[in-house]
């Protein structure tokens, strides 16, 4: 493919079209507190050097790509466990705690894919860890979780491609603790009867 698509912009994309649009079509970015503790976290895991515990070695800061979906990244943690087969498992760390959205899994999934595809493999599950609770979190990279992870690069990529921002999303919650809120005015376009017009537009 031409371009190649960030891993971490399918998390964007799942959580807001808009917000994706916003950094990765118009090259916007602000930081608030919550982007400003996820960048302070991922900073020291990939300031940690890698370690062996017993038949498992973390590797950190492991950059993966593919080249049939067009993605590229590095990962937060990448456990490789000695056997018949080797096993690998992709970590993601997340400041917040865990959701009931795809956002965070997606992300982890397209990870997975990528390692498939470089080292000619299955990967079966990651994991996720939340540092404001302290937890890890299995996650099972099964067909469901796949199909939804194809989806969202397609439509992410378009987008990319159309070079479009979308109206702001329905989910109003997901705007408080949006960095960009103050640039994307999401009341004040929805207040905008256009506003309307646009989304359906989207739609069709």
């Amino acid at each position: 493919m031409d371009e190649m698509l960030a891993i971490s912009a399918l998390q964007h994309y799942a959580y807001c079209p808009r917000q994706y649009a916003l950094i990765h079509v118009e090259q916007v970015w602000s930081e608030n507190r919550f982007t400003a503790e996820g960048r302070i976290l991922h900073k020291r895991v990939d300031a940690a050097e890698p370690e062996q515990r017993g038949t498992t070695r973390f590797e950190r800061g492991v950059s993966v790509m593919s080249r049939r979906l067009g993605l590229i990244g590095k990962l937060d943690l990448l456990e490789i466990e000695s056997g018949a087969p080797t096993k690998f498992t992709p970590v993601e760390y997340k400041r917040g705690k865990p959701k009931t959205e795809d956002w965070d899994r997606v992300q982890l999934c397209a990870q997975a894919l990528c390692i498939e595809e470089m080292r000619d493999i299955q990967v079966k599950e990651g994991a996720i860890w939340y540092w404001e609770v302290r937890q890890r979190v299995t996650v099972e990279i099964d067909r469901s979780l796949r199909e939804i992870t194809a989806a969202i690069i397609d439509q992410a990529r378009e987008l990319l491609v159309q070079g479009r921002t979308p109206p702001p999303t329905r989910h109003r919650k997901r705007c408080r603790a949006c960095s960009l809120a103050d640039i994307c005015q999401p009341h004040r376009f929805r207040n905008d009867r256009s506003g309307d017009y646009v989304t359906r537009l989207f739609e069709e």
